[in-house]
């Protein structure tokens, strides 16, 4: 292995390093970075906006500001559930085009802050070309597991959001 390559690791390793907040979709565990963490809400019935993707739930008014809200079992194809007492919204600061903007994600339960080494994340396994795995991080080896984490800017882009066209209203 040359000396870049070692460097190149070592970067990456470091980059990825720090405390993850850890939630549950299901039976699985994955985690975002705790500095993208803005805050925990219960949960909210969002304001359906026309034209958005089925996973994208609406927008809230959180002290004044709109969100808009991603059901995470729907953008990760999961079968929905109803909203249980354990489930929130995590509001996260996303890098839009222009400025940072926030952003909410309903999940089935918070479970914890976890200090996570860089030595103990992989990178994502080759899936193939079909699979889109743009916005893991990588995967954490714990004790209990492995967790998957995620790359909010990438996830919630709001240029990856692809109007449905039969849905679009026409220019007549």
């Amino acid at each position: 292995m040359g000396t870049a390559s070692i460097e190149k690791a070592s970067s990456a390793t470091t980059s990825r390093t720090g405390k993850y907040l850890l939630f549950r979709l299901g039976a699985e565990e994955y985690g975002i970075p705790v500095l993208k963490v803005r805050e925990i809400v219960g949960p909210q019935e969002p304001a359906p906006v026309p034209h958005t993707p089925g996973y994208v739930k609406g927008v809230i008014n959180l002290r004044g500001k709109i969100i808009p809200i991603t059901d995470l079992r729907l953008r990760f194809g999961l079968p929905a559930i109803e909203t249980t007492d354990r489930s929130c919204i995590i509001v996260v600061n996303v890098e839009g085009a222009a400025s940072e903007v926030l952003a909410g994600v309903i999940v089935d339960q918070v479970l914890e802050v976890a200090d996570i080494s860089g030595e103990d994340i992989e990178d994502i396994p080759d899936f193939g070309q079909t699979v889109d795995v743009s916005y893991v991080l990588g995967i954490a080896k714990t004790e209990t597991g492995v967790r998957i984490l995620l790359d909010t800017d990438t996830m919630l882009a709001l240029s990856g959001w692809q109007l449905d066209p039969a849905a679009a209203p026409s220019a007549s």
